[in-house]
C-alpha cells in the first residue's frame, strides 16, 4: 500500500559534511562510490600524502592534550614518531626518511606556539543546521582571539597556500558558522596553517560572505540530496542516504542510464590520485597512473 504523505510535514535535512559537498562538487561518481555504492573490488591503496598529513594533524591535536609543562617541540617530535603512519610508501626506508622530515615540520611548528595560549577545541565537531542542511565537521582547532573565535586548519601539502584558499573554503567557513552559533561567540576569522613552511594565510568573513557560503552549501546539498533520491528509489532502499551497506546495490545489478547520468564523471587532475580510479574509465583516459608515494614530490 502507498504511504500518503502528510502535508506541511518538515522536509528531511540533508544530513552532511563539507568533505560531502566537496566531493559532490568535485566529481558526483567519485560522491556516488563514496557515500552510496561500495564498489567491488574496493578502492585503491593507501596514499603516503595522506598517511603524512594524517600523522601530523594526529600529533598536533596530541600536543595539546600534554600537561602544559610537556608542550614542548621535542614532545611534538616524539608523538609524531610513536604515532607514525607508515602506509603507501616504497619501503621502509623512505618511509622513515619523511617520519623524520615531518619530525622537523611538527617541531618546529610546536616552537612557534603559546603552551599556555589553551585552545576552546582541539578535533573538536561542530554543528548547525538550516530549513535544508544538518552540516558537521571536524575543526583542526578552534583558538579564543580576545572575545572571538578563530578557526585553525591545518595543511601539509607542497602547493603554496594563499588568501583566496582561506577566502573560498566552504569548510572553513562552515566550520566559523557552526562555532559561533554552538559557542555564542563571533567567529569570522579562518586560518589555514601550513605545518611545513609555517606559513599562516588567513581570512575575515564579514557576516554577508558567511551567509553567502551556507547558501551555496544549502545549493550543493540540494543537488545532491535530489541524486541520492533517485538512487535510493532504484535502490529499493538497500544503499544510499549517506549510509553505506556491506555490498552496495550496483554491486548486485548494473546502473540504469537514467541513474548514472546523475552522477557525471568529471574528468580532471585529481583523477590521478582517486581511490576509485579503477572503477572509472573517463578518469584512467583523463589522466597517467600514480605510484602510492607520487604525492610526497622529491624523496
Amino acid at each position: 500500500m502507498e504511504q500518503l504523505g502528510l502535508d506541511g510535514m518538515p522536509k528531511r535535512l540533508y544530513a552532511c559534511t563539507p568533505s560531502r559537498l566537496n566531493s559532490w562538487l568535485d566529481c558526483a561518481r567519485r560522491y556516488r562510490f563514496t557515500y552510496l555504492d561500495r564498489p567491488a573490488p574496493p578502492k585503491g591503496p593507501a596514499w603516503a600524502h595522506n598517511s603524512l598529513g594524517a600523522s601530523v594533524h594526529n600529533a598536533l591535536a596530541a600536543w595539546w592534550r600534554e600537561p602544559y609543562e610537556r608542550r614542548t617541540p621535542l614532545m611534538a617530535a616524539i608523538l609524531l614518531t610513536n604515532g607514525w603512519i607508515g602506509e603507501g610508501f616504497r619501503d621502509e626506508e623512505q618511509s622513515a626518511s619523511w617520519r623524520d622530515r615531518a619530525r622537523e615540520m611538527v617541531s618546529g611548528y610546536a616552537s612557534t606556539l603559546d603552551p599556555s595560549d589553551e585552545p576552546v577545541g582541539v578535533e573538536r565537531v561542530v554543528a548547525t543546521r538550516t530549513a535544508v542542511i544538518a552540516v558537521s565537521g571536524r575543526v583542526d582547532r578552534l583558538d579564543r582571539r580576545g572575545d572571538e573565535l578563530v578557526v585553525v586548519d591545518y595543511k601539509t601539502g607542497r602547493r603554496p597556500l594563499t588568501t583566496e584558499d582561506a577566502r573560498s573554503s566552504i569548510a572553513l567557513a562552515i566550520y566559523a558558522i557552526a562555532s559561533a552559533r554552538m559557542m555564542h561567540r563571533t567567529c569570522r576569522r579562518v586560518e589555514l596553517h601550513h605545518v611545513p613552511t609555517g606559513a599562516v594565510i588567513e581570512w575575515e568573513h564579514t557576516e554577508e560572505s558567511l551567509d553567502r557560503h551556507l547558501r551555496r552549501a544549502e545549493e550543493i546539498a540540494q543537488e545532491a540530496a535530489a541524486a541520492d533520491d533517485a538512487y535510493r528509489d532504484w535502490a529499493g532502499g538497500r544503499g544510499g542516504g549517506g549510509r553505506r551497506t556491506d555490498r552496495g546495490p550496483a554491486a548486485e545489478k548494473p546502473l540504469p542510464p537514467e541513474i548514472d547520468e546523475m552522477f557525471p564523471a568529471r574528468p580532471g587532475p585529481l583523477c590521478s590520485w582517486c581511490d576509485f580510479r579503477r572503477h572509472c574509465p573517463e578518469g584512467q583516459a583523463a589522466t597517467p597512473d600514480r605510484l602510492p608515494w607520487d604525492g610526497l614530490g622529491d624523496g
